[in-house]
């Protein structure tokens, strides 16, 4: 049973904002690379007690996230990719999984959620942030998607999108509405309030939230399910205002392929969208 363990940052417990925790230099990047590293080997020790042979950890956040000397050393580290689409994902992979993800931008009571400098992003008409983007490779590739952690929002949009999903929530964010109408340099200092498990609490967790997954996927797969995306495939893209740039809406399309859709190989065009900001 080989596994890819995609991992991010602002869905750990006791993350507490970007500018400070998650950003090359912040007072706290170091404290928060090791809160996410010991919640990354809670699940990777739940997953190899549920009988795991193989798991690759894929450092997932922008300016890495993993301390790998702290790191599980059963595993495999993976950072650096062409692309980046698919981040080293394919189909030798038996099950996908996440730890520390965040909620796709306009999320509701989501934790540091976002899309890029996006108001959504939508595969097939499919909203998605960072999370639905690669179960959309998941699905092309074959590979199942069992189980995700992050912030409460954050496992409520992995259970709309991925049914049977196994989630564990380690912190609920407390900002109502959208943001919408924000600017990108608005909704950057939106939604950084929420409560936290303690994260001994939250690895415990994540470790059994890990074994359960897999037992269950071992011994009952068709419990999970997954998303439907056939090509042709298109990705619209809505950007936000920013630096008094008025938003708009890239559409893309690849008549075969979602990762070359991500990495903007295709046919693009790209119109105005009014927004009430």
């Amino acid at each position: 049973m080989k596994i890819l363990l995609m991992t991010d940052m602002e869905g750990v417990a006791g993350i507490i904002n970007s500018d400070d925790w998650v950003l090359p230099g912040a007072r706290y990047f170091e404290e928060g690379k090791r809160l996410l590293t010991m919640e990354v080997n809670a699940a990777v020790e739940g997953f190899f007690d549920a009988g795991a042979d193989e798991i690759v950890v894929c450092d997932g956040h922008g300016y890495s996230g993993v301390n790998l000397e702290l790191l599980d050393n059963r595993v495999l580290y993976q950072r650096g990719w062409d692309g980046p689409y698919p981040f080293g994902n394919d189909e030798t992979f038996d099950v996908m999984v996440w730890v520390g993800q965040h909620p796709k931008a306009g999320t509701e009571y989501g934790h540091i959620c976002h899309t890029g400098n996006l108001i959504d992003r939508k595969i097939n008409g499919v909203s998605v942030g960072e999370f639905g983007e690669e179960v959309a490779i998941c699905v092309g590739l074959g590979v199942q998607v069992i189980f995700a952690s992050g912030c409460l929002a954050f496992t409520k949009e992995a259970e709309a999108l991925v049914p049977g999903i196994q989630t564990v929530a380690v912190k609920f964010g407390v900002t109502p509405g959208s943001g919408d109408e924000c600017t990108h340099e608005e909704y950057m200092d939106r939604n950084l309030g929420a409560v936290h498990l303690h994260p001994e609490k939250a690895r415990k967790l994540i470790k059994k939230g890990a074994y359960d997954a897999l037992k269950r996927f071992i011994t009952n797969p068709e419990t999970f399910g997954m998303p439907v995306f056939e090509p042709p495939f298109e990705l619209e893209c809505i950007v936000r205002k920013t630096g008094g740039v008025e938003g708009y809406t890239i559409v893309t399309t690849n008549p075969t392929s979602v990762p070359d859709l991500l990495n903007g190989k295709g046919e693009t065009k790209t119109k105005e969208v009014k927004q009430n900001i």
